[in-house]
Formats: C-alpha cells, sequence, structure tokens
C-alpha cells in the first residue's frame, strides 16, 4: 500500500488521477482500493457476470465449447459483499484511517476462476482460451492488494472464499435468467 505508484495504462491512470484528487482534496474522505469484485450480481460486462451468462446458455452440453481470450492473468478477486463490509466499516470508523487501504487480498489465475465457476454451474464442455483477451488485462499480468492497511485500521478481512463468491453469483445468474420451455419441463 506504500509502494509506488506506476499505472501501466489509462485505466491505471485514471484511477490513480481519481484517488490524488480525493487524497489531496483536504476533505475527510478515504479511498477503498477494491480487488476486482466478484459474486452474486456480477455484471455481464465484466469477466465473472460475463463467463456465468455463457455457462447458463451453454447449459449441461458435453459437446458445448466457451472461446475465451487469454485466461493467463492472475488476479485479486473480493467478494461483493466484503467490498460492502468494508464500504460499511469505513463510512462507521471511529477515527482517521490510512487514505488508501485496499480490499482483496490473494491473486488468483484467472483460469482457475473460470474453471472454479464452470464446475459450480456443472458444465460439462470444454474451455477454450482464443485469441489474446482484453487489451487491460494484458497490460497487468498479476495482481494482489496488500490488506494490512485495512485490517489494522478495520478490523476487515475478507470473510467469503472464491468458491463462496461463485456458487453465489452462480446462483443469482441463473435465477434471473428467463427459461425456456424445455428447461422448465426438465427440471
Amino acid at each position: 500500500e506504500s509502494a509506488a505508484t506506476r499505472p501501466a495504462g489509462p485505466y491505471g491512470a485514471t484511477k490513480l488521477a481519481g484517488t490524488v484528487a480525493v487524497t489531496a482534496s483536504g476533505l475527510d474522505a478515504v479511498v477503498l482500493r477494491v480487488g476486482n469484485p466478484v459474486g452474486p450480481g456480477a455484471p455481464a460486462t465484466g469477466l465473472p457476470g460475463r463467463v456465468a451468462g455463457l455457462l447458463a446458455g451453454a447449459g449441461r452440453d458435453a459437446d458445448a465449447v466457451l472461446r475465451l481470450g487469454d485466461l493467463s492473468a492472475h488476479r485479486d478477486f473480493v467478494d461483493v459483499r466484503d467490498v460492502a463490509r468494508a464500504v460499511r466499516s469505513a463510512v462507521t470508523a471511529p477515527g482517521p484511517l490510512p487514505p488508501v487501504p485496499h480490499r482483496g487480498g490473494a491473486a488468483v489465475p484467472v483460469r482457475d476462476l473460470v474453471r472454479a465457476l464452470a464446475r459450480v454451474a456443472g458444465f460439462r464442455g470444454r474451455v477454450v482460451e482464443a485469441g489474446t483477451g482484453s487489451a487491460r488485462s494484458a497490460q497487468v499480468s498479476w495482481q494482489c492488494s496488500d490488506i494490512t492497511a485495512a485490517g489494522n485500521a478495520l478490523g476487515w478481512r475478507p470473510a467469503h472464499s472464491l468458491d463462496d463468491s461463485l456458487t453465489a453469483l452462480w446462483t443469482v445468474a441463473t435465477a434471473a435468467r428467463p427459461r425456456g420451455p424445455e428447461e422448465v419441463a426438465a427440471r
């Protein structure tokens, strides 16, 4: 958390600019740096939500193929419910906080996240990595947050495992998904 910042591209530079604007404002404010949120309600615009949608569409077809980009990057996934707890803790903290505590704590290969979500979904097909994936992800192959300040200042630690997060993501994603007559009959 005290290491020099070195954004690798426009996305990181924009996040850093926002952090500087808040921390230099003189306001009683804190910036919570959140890793990669995952869990119930993950949007289809992010990888976990997109993969959940693809898995739901593929069903249990053993011949199904999910074509994704490069999944070799490591990311620090944190459950959205843990993020909500962190925000609540930061808002209700009785004293000054470090200006930029991180939320996350463990780098996981993105490939492992996809495999675990496929397992939770009961997916029997194949996952094929084709292409380069997102340009933003390619700029940073490994990301992990030091959560020491969050633990010291707020007593915060992640409470949900990645499996918990993926199970909740899958449950919510499939509960909200419209089903065709053949799926309803099969249940």
